[in-house]
């Protein structure tokens, strides 16, 4: 009985795969959401302006069949400045040390496709990496069909894409599909992580970032590639739940202060708003998102702090948490 189950246990390893694949690509072509999509979960932000992402974030999604460890990474774009250049090397470098790069892109607005100067110089990098790519295509519902195969055409020309996989990754159309193709592609062996993991953000980490979204959703323009969110308390001291809670309201309360850094007292002034109001209502959506994370009554007490040229300086990179 004992050499039978070995045996069991060894063929299920044998057809078991996992693995890391990082999503790679320009700015705003739904890695993020293509990440939460899989995941069935919100562990990265999504906003219509570019440059959202600032770092890497691991997503693990888990099967009886394997387990994918998806790492979402900033927009590569021309690095101007000291954070720029720090999201464009934390990209690159999730690429070279993944067993796969999905590389997204999304179908361009005029009908004649092409391959733009940014994508291409992704693809000149990609190549002197030498991993096994796929080429996702997303954002499929936005475009007619028919642009579908030229543009794919035109891409396999220019790099040896292992596959080609259009999605919609706010539709989750194709997301599923995705997931076992990837899962394919990886080499055969037991979980890298346990069963119930889901991400490696510290709650604190991901409490930052649901109140950077909320600025990025409320702020003009100029201020979000400004801002950055330090939480400086986090207390669970009452976080246990009363007794006789249902499990399905929150319990306890936890107690969180949070600094938003600008790098100029005008920016400040942005957030701040007319008597407070534009900080109050970026604190009120944000204290929403931050209860359903933490399944707990959230206090939130939000500061405003100029912090000058932080996003150009590397000790101002550090002392934000960009290092």
């Amino acid at each position: 009985m004992a050499s039978q189950t070995t045996f069991e246990a060894m063929a299920s390893t044998k057809n078991h795969r996992s693995g890391f694949a990082a999503l790679i690509g320009r700015p705003n072509v739904g890695k993020s959401t293509l990440l939460n999509a899989l995941t069935g979960e919100k562990i990265a932000i999504v906003s219509p302006k570019p440059q959202t992402t600032r770092n890497r974030i691991l997503g693990v999604v888990t099967r009886p069949e394997g387990q994918v460890a998806f790492i979402d990474t900033p927009g590569i774009h021309q690095a101007k400045g000291e954070l720029n250049r720090y999201m464009v090397e934390v990209a690159l470098q999730a690429a070279e040390e993944v067993e796969l790069v999905l590389f997204l892109i999304e179908p361009p607005a005029g009908e004649k496709p092409e391959v733009s100067p940014g994508n291409r110089a992704i693809l000149e990098r990609l190549q002197k990496i030498g991993k096994p790519t796929f080429l996702v295509i997303n954002k499929i519902d936005s475009v007619p069909k028919s642009q579908l195969l030229p543009l794919i055409e035109l891409y396999r020309n220019e790099f040896p894409f292992a596959e080609v996989v259009p999605i919609s990754a706010r539709e989750k159309d194709g997301v599923e599909h995705l997931f076992h193709i990837v899962l394919r592609h990886l080499p055969e062996g037991e979980n890298v992580f346990d069963e119930d993991m889901l991400t490696d953000q510290q709650e604190r980490v991901l409490v930052a970032e649901y109140i950077r979204e909320q600025v990025l959703r409320h702020c003009r323009q100029e201020i979000p590639y400004s801002t950055a969110v330090v939480v400086d308390i986090f207390d669970e001291s009452e976080r246990e739940p009363r007794p006789g809670t249902p499990p399905n309201q929150l319990g306890g309360l936890i107690r969180i202060a949070a600094s938003i850094f600008v790098e100029r007292d005008s920016q400040k002034a942005i957030i701040i708003g007319k008597q407070g109001q534009m900080l109050k209502t970026i604190g009120t959506d944000a204290r929403k998102s931050v209860q359903r994370l933490l399944g707990a009554h959230v206090y939130l007490d939000l500061r405003v702090r100029v912090e000058p040229r932080w996003s150009e300086r590397p000790e101002g990179l550090k002392k934000l948490g960009y290092d």
